[in-house]
């Protein structure tokens, strides 16, 4: 069990700049295995030192030193998170979900995550709904159908809540009272959508997750960097409509580059699709279904 004294320092560690992904998760499990030196002690290691004992770079060390000078603000965003009842879990602990840490490898698993609404959703079965916020009318309809289906077979659709597919799959699960998700792009104290789900997570049905420092806004870039986790989140993956390009096109991509199945909904030539990514993405390996998610 985490220290209260030691979130403010994980906090730190996670968001430590110019740093690799894999870089802060190897950190955060040095600190925690070796045991020999606390996290408070870690940050109070001259610079020297931290070069000699960890081989860290000139950049690196500047950005810890950096992240020494802003723990009295992190440690009060601390304290926020903390008192709004979200629950702050880093690489390095044992209730960091499996799945993230199967799908993504130490590489570019999140190296923090900030939740509100019931964790133990991350350990069910889940399934990640995507597409395009310019969505047809049949790509909706399939989401629809699929969301309504999964969610009476009991798992959890993630959403990146993101206007149309997103939202739609979000909302869908929502009324039929099933389990979700929201990966949001933004900092969980920036997240305006407690309000609407209110309810949803107060019964257990709904779970908000960010993996950005508590106070940053939405940026084209954090949506972005949100779709891979989307997809390492989710035990199967369905595509109503993707384009080309794109945050839908890149994360199904990726996941198919991961050798990972992920299923698509098959585009009629007559819906004269012209941004057609669906039809690409089974040229590159992805599997055709129908909107009861079964393979065709």
């Amino acid at each position: 069990m985490t220290e209260y004294s030691d979130y403010a320092y994980l906090i730190a560690i996670a968001h430590l700049k110019n740093w690799r992904v894999e870089k802060r998760n190897e950190l955060l499990l040095w600190l925690t295995e070796k045991k020999s030196i606390s996290f408070a002690e870690f940050f109070e290691t001259k610079s020297e030192s931290l070069k000699e004992t960890f081989s860290f770079s000139e950049k690196e060390v500047s950005s810890i030193e950096d992240a020494k000078k802003n723990l009295a603000n992190i440690a009060f965003t601390c304290e926020r998170i903390l008192s709004s009842g979200i629950k702050i879990t880093t690489y390095n602990s044992k209730e960091y979900p499996k799945i993230l840490k199967k799908n993504l490898s130490i590489k570019k698993a999140p190296s923090i995550l900030y939740t509100r609404g019931e964790y133990q959703i991350l350990n069910e079965q889940t399934v990640a709904i995507v597409g395009s916020r310019e969505a047809s009318i049949k790509s909706l309809d399939f989401t629809k159908k699929i969301t309504k289906k999964m969610s009476e077979e009991y798992k959890v659709i993630i959403s990146g809540f993101a206007k149309g597919v997103d939202k739609l799959a979000l909302d869908t699960c929502v009324e039929n009272n099933g389990k979700s998700i929201i990966v949001i792009p933004e900092g969980i104290l920036k997240f305006n959508g407690f309000k609407k789900y209110y309810e949803s997570i107060v019964e257990g049905n709904t779970l908000v997750l960010s993996t950005f420092y508590p106070e940053a806004e939405w940026s084209v870039g954090n949506a972005m960097g949100r779709n891979k986790y989307i997809h390492g989140l989710a035990n199967d993956i369905y595509v109503a409509q993707s384009g080309k390009t794109g945050g839908t096109w890149q994360g199904a991509s990726e996941a198919l580059s991961n050798k990972r199945t992920v299923y698509v909904r098959k585009i009629d030539p007559a819906e004269k699709i012209e941004d057609d990514g669906n039809t690409l993405l089974f040229e590159n390996g992805a599997v055709y279904c129908d909107s009861n998610g079964n393979q065709i």
